[in-house]
């Protein structure tokens, strides 16, 4: 029996499931330890379905699962009525509750559904407890949105007497990130400073990330630069720190130094390096690393497939992100929500919508993101119904509550459509103050209203949140010259003069390798300007000699740039 099992084990180590099958229905005997390997190896192999269905013959074999089958069991769970059920066969089972390890696992299990009043239930009865009860309990909370009750299970553990490892310190961390509690956070990592935990890289990640997610970019550079040793979870909370604050290039001059150091790259640090490829302009980063999301097999991760839709949709390659969205297996909410914003960012506000009806018949429940995402390209089309169909059932169908951002769309749909009044009453009845991208929706609007103290609040509104905009001058500028009120006229120029404001000129850009060429309206700065030119005249006396254009318009073109 020993020899059979050990020659199983050896099996599922190798990766060898098929002929692990075909030994395990060769067994002449089985016993509960042949069942928990076979169990074990589909687990630790992904397939989960194979495991639970191993368990379920196990038990109509009449085989009694012992304490650690059932932890394997649990780890496999993903839907609430199968939790309870397991739960349900340890109490028919006879097993003692009071084994640690056993409740443990089912408080973990309970945590990981979502389901945080039975993983206290279970907590609460438990005889005796340990560090990593805890450790379940309070990741437990974190992960169900009770991170303040998290909080507090912590006190409870220290009063209790139970010295915190440096997976509790991190959990806590990471309770005060999500949190935004930066004051509480940094007296916990005070407690990691004195328990002697500060050089541990699961604790300095969860801390780089809390500096990150509270504004405080500079200290998670401090503290990530005092650390000797690096590994790929402390690499992962950088990358992602440099990519939320805008330094896609740290992102990747740090990404590589991990492939240099031959670190074992995970699904978040591809997830968080495409992010920083989407904000750069040239798409050759993002279809390397694309590349090399197929080459790790990654590509049928959710939330790398999800940011690899999310990168081509940014750099306009929406064809791309439709054809990966296509091949996901599993598709969540954020994917949804991905590819809805990238086609109302890239103009296919029909096809926005066409995903949201299509989300719905899958009878996924959209959040706040999805709705967002709806009313933008409603926005974008210019459907003013649509759009307000959607925004007054939000609470009442989706039980979304509008925020900014949703009334941001609305207000521009509003002032699209001329109804400027109806956009001022919204704004003037929303629950929150309206951002600068509001004001600025009802400043263009202003352009063809004819009452100048519309004009005046809004503009000099928009002047107080962002002193530095043009728009505001040019729109009363133009009121003034209108009506005549040539001193108010002047009055706004000076203003201008004198705050140093200037019209900013459009502009577009390529980027070709390492070197970005920036083109503005007149003239165009980059290094190589003349042999740009050159180039251009070469394609212009070639159109001449084809015919498309005359000598006169050519030359025309040539002189003026």
């Amino acid at each position: 029996m020993v020899t059979w099992n050990v020659m199983l084990t050896g099996l599922f180590k190798f990766g060898q499931l098929e002929k692990a099958s075909l030994l395990f229905d060769e067994m002449p005997e089985r016993d509960v330890v042949s069942w928990n390997t076979m169990i074990s190896g589909y687990a630790s192999n992904g397939f989960v379905g194979y495991a639970l269905g191993v368990f379920g013959e196990m038990q109509n074999a009449s085989v009694k699962p012992s304490a650690y089958t059932f932890s394997i069991v649990m780890s496999c769970i993903s839907a609430a009525r199968q939790g309870k059920q397991v739960h349900g066969s340890i109490v028919r089972s006879g097993l003692n509750l009071s084994n640690v390890v056993l409740s443990n696992s089912l408080i973990n299990m309970y945590s990981k559904l979502d389901i945080i009043d039975y993983a206290f239930g279970v907590f609460l009865t438990m005889e005796e407890l340990d560090v990593i009860s805890w450790n379940c309990l309070i990741l437990g909370c974190g992960k169900s949105d009770y991170g303040q009750f998290g909080l507090v299970q912590f006190s409870s553990m220290r009063s209790s007497g139970y010295s915190p490892d440096q997976h509790t310190m991190s959990i806590v961390i990471t309770l005060c990130s999500n949190l935004r509690a930066l004051e509480k956070g940094k007296q916990v990592f005070g407690l990691c400073v004195k328990l002697g935990f500060h050089s541990n890289t699961i604790v300095t990640s969860a801390t780089i990330d809390l500096f990150s997610k509270c504004s405080r970019f500079e200290d998670s550079v401090r503290l990530f630069e005092e650390i000797q040793i690096w590994d790929m979870a402390l690499c992962n909370s950088m990358i992602s720190c440099y990519v939320r604050h805008g330094y896609e290039e740290d992102a990747f001059w740090l990404f590589v130094m991990t492939l240099r150091a031959s670190f074992q790259l995970t699904e978040f640090t591809l997830s968080s390096i495409l992010s920083s490829a989407s904000c750069l302009v040239s798409v050759e980063q993002g279809t390397q690393i694309h590349s090399l999301v197929l080459k790790l097999g990654f590509e049928y991760e959710a939330i790398v497939a999800s940011s690899l839709v999310d990168m081509y949709a940014k750099v306009g390659l929406i064809d791309s992100a439709i054809r990966i969205f296509g091949t996901m297996t599993s598709k969540d909410l954020i994917s949804w929500n991905t590819m809805i914003l990238g086609f109302a960012r890239n103009g296919k506000e029909l096809e926005a919508l066409k995903m949201f009806e299509k989300l719905l018949e899958q009878g996924v429940l959209p959040d706040r993101i999805t709705l967002a995402g709806v009313l933008l390209a409603c926005s974008h089309r210019g459907l003013l119904n649509e759009g307000c169909v959607i925004f007054s059932s939000m609470k009442e169908k989706y039980g979304v509550i509008p925020e900014t951002d949703h009334y941001a769309c609305v207000v521009d749909m509003m002032c699209q459509a001329g109804k400027l009044t109806e956009a001022m009453q919204i704004v003037e009845t929303m629950p929150r103050e309206p951002n600068i991208f509001i004001w600025e929706s009802l400043l263009c609007a202003c352009r063809t209203n004819n009452d100048l103290q519309v004009i005046e609040r809004v503009a000099e509104t928009v002047m107080k949140l962002e002193p530095h905009i043009y728009l505001p001058y040019l729109v009363l500028a133009q009121a003034y010259e209108v009506r005549g009120r040539w001193e108010s006229v002047a009055r706004v120029r000076k203003a201008m003069k004198d705050r140093g404001i200037e019209k900013l000129s459009d502009c577009s850009w390529i980027g070709i390798k390492n070197q970005v060429f920036i083109f503005e309206e007149n003239p165009v700065f980059l290094s190589e300007s003349e042999g740009v030119y050159l180039i251009l005249r070469l394609l212009f006396r070639e159109m001449v000699d084809e015919g498309y254009i005359c000598e006169f318009c050519a030359n025309t073109a040539i002189d003026y740039g």
